[in-house]
């Protein structure tokens, strides 16, 4: 549950840094969110939730 919320963040401050400069409009960012609505509902949100999960695996084991 922690990755999907920092990742939930990380979204809403690019789309924020989006939005202010100017490179996403207001209707982008609405069909943007409907979307991620929809495809949570759907049937490939558990295979989304996987490779978001592998990938965050991937990530935190990397060592600088």
């Amino acid at each position: 549950m922690a990755i999907s919320i920092s990742v939930v963040l990380l979204l809403a401050i690019l789309a924020v840094i989006f939005l202010r400069n100017g490179g996403l409009k207001l209707s982008h960012g609405i069909v943007c969110l409907l979307l991620g609505f929809y495809l949570a509902g759907s049937g490939i949100a558990p295979a989304i939730h996987s490779g978001l999960t592998a990938t965050a695996d991937i990530v935190s084991g990397l060592r600088p």
